[in-house]
């Protein structure tokens, strides 16, 4: 019995070596907090072996304190609004972990973490301004991060660990977390062929999502991208479910108490002043007409059940972007900009229309990109997918950014007539009124009923005349009332 003890004491003395826990124990099980437990171990005299998964250990080695600071998130953005935590003070993360979400004045946008370890101090409150280069967080570091990066891969296919997480693309280097790495392999597609839209070309989900859909025709379904945007602390951030993407609740009425309340200008409210400023430098021209929709109205109840088929909403906002970018290719100076010292127009080569969308964070102009290569069915696929992200709250830099020519779609709120501000560096902007059911007289001259609806132009009166703006409207009007020609141009 006693040289049964020894040999089990001397096995045990083994298993405390650094070099026999490293090859044995998965580090990703052990615990974060400092509570010792005691060590158990089973004896098997049959087997003449010590089990390793009864030996358990909550001691973590601690590296040191880091203050994690608010890098440069790029178009000269000194600082942010934090909107939401991810995290409180003294949960564990991983490396890409959401930590928050901070807004600037053009886009949110999901900060991660670049260490593995515990949260100690969060440098600010919900709604409170964070500069850029100064500590958001501190985060206590594990020594032993090296070694949990590793494990991550245990479960997949032998790869060295730079295979796992980046991946070399015409050049550069990308970023997927082994979740995205999954998600595309069990898809088979292949990361070379997916642009990431995260941080620094970072691969999301998201992507793989997209991607997916754009080579199968299906549809995601709306909790799909909201998962994508959900940190593994489930504790940490409140749950979003498919509830979060129905229209938002009226604006509550405000409560006045008899004293006046003064509040900074933020986020995209504070990107409006800019905006509005510098657009209203800009002398306008504006120019206003009526289209009549009739046969629309007719040719979309025969294609919505069919999209609706596709699992894509069919309106009519994408036939408005569909005609107008067929316009803008008969009349490409509606597509350019114009150098600050008047002196240079940059005519655009791609279509990327903006659309002012209504939202909880304000009024908001992501755009779909390349108009002049997407069918009427693309269009609205890639509408869902903004108007699903602007309800969300979730838009990003890359929809807002690019934009080359903007329609307004007012109508979907009321009101018939509009007069649109152009927003810099663009040249002309199109308000849509609501459609209207009134009478009208036909060929014949026999009272019918029409389908009408007002728009409103504005034109940046330096560089486009009353002339082109209105050939551009009587185009983009024609291909409207009679949606057939649209299939001549269309490719």
């Amino acid at each position: 019995m006693a040289a049964v003890t020894r040999g089990s004491f001397t096995v045990f003395r083994q298993l405390l070596t650094h070099q026999y826990r490293c090859r044995c124990f998965r580090l990703q099980s052990f615990r974060s907090d400092r509570t010792i437990r005691p060590l158990s171990f089973r004896w098997e005299p049959s087997l003449q072996v010590l089990s390793s998964r009864t030996l358990h250990s909550s001691a973590v080695n601690r590296g040191p304190i880091v203050s994690f600071k608010l890098s440069d998130i790029g178009e000269g953005i000194m600082e942010v609004t934090v909107k939401e935590w991810y995290v409180k003070e003294g949960d564990k993360v991983s490396q890409f972990d959401s930590i928050c979400e901070v807004q600037s004045d053009k886009a949110s946008v999901t900060i991660t973490s670049r260490y593995d370890g515990v949260i100690k101090k969060l440098y600010y409150d919900v709604d409170a301004t964070a500069l850029v280069g100064k500590p958001l967080v501190d985060i206590e570091t594990e020594s032993s991060s090296e070694v949990i990066q590793e494990e991550d891969v245990v479960e997949t296919p032998a790869m060295a660990r730079e295979e796992h997480t980046h991946q070399e693309i015409k050049g550069h280097k990308t970023q997927a977390t082994p979740a995205v790495r999954r998600l595309a392999m069990e898809n088979n597609i292949k990361l070379s062929e997916v642009v990431g839209t995260g941080r620094d070309g970072r691969l999301l989900k998201e992507d793989i999502l997209n991607f997916l859909a754009k080579q199968t025709g299906a549809i995601i379904p709306p909790t799909l991208f909201l998962e994508t945007q959900t940190p593994p602390s489930a504790a940490a951030r409140p749950v979003r479910t498919t509830a979060a993407i129905k229209p938002p609740p009226a604006t509550p009425k405000p409560v006045f108490t008899g004293k006046d309340v003064t509040e900074p200008l933020k986020g995209f409210h504070r990107a409006m002043v800019k905006t509005m400023t510098a657009a209203l430098k800009i002398p306008h021209f504006g120019y206003c007409d009526e289209v009549d929709l009739s046969r629309l109205v007719s040719l979309r109840a025969e294609l919505r059940p069919l999209a609706e088929g596709r699992g894509v909403k069919l309106s009519f906002m994408p036939f408005f972007i569909k005609a107008a970018s067929l316009g803008l290719l008969q009349f490409p100076i509606l597509n350019s900009s114009l150098d600050e010292s008047c002196q240079n127009i940059t005519y655009k080569a791609s279509h990327n229309i903006g659309l002012a969308m209504d939202t909880v964070q304000g009024l908001l102009v992501p755009n779909v990109k390349n108009v002049q290569l997407l069918s009427v069915f693309d269009i609205a696929q890639e509408l869902n997918r903004l108007q699903m992200l602007g309800t969300a709250g979730q838009l990003g830099t890359n929809e807002l950014s690019g934009g080359t020519f903007t329609l307004s779609n007012i109508g979907s709120i009321g009101g018939t007539y509009a007069k649109p501000v152009i927003l810099p560096p663009e040249v002309a902007i199109g308000a849509l009124g609501k459609i209207q059911v009134l009478p009208r007289f036909d060929a014949g001259g026999q009272v019918v009923r029409a389908h009408l609806m007002n728009v409103s132009w504005s034109a940046d009166h330096r560089i486009i005349d009353g002339a082109t703006m209105s050939r551009f409207s009587n185009l983009w009007r024609e291909y409207l009332e009679n949606p057939a020609s649209m299939m001549l141009d269309l490719k």
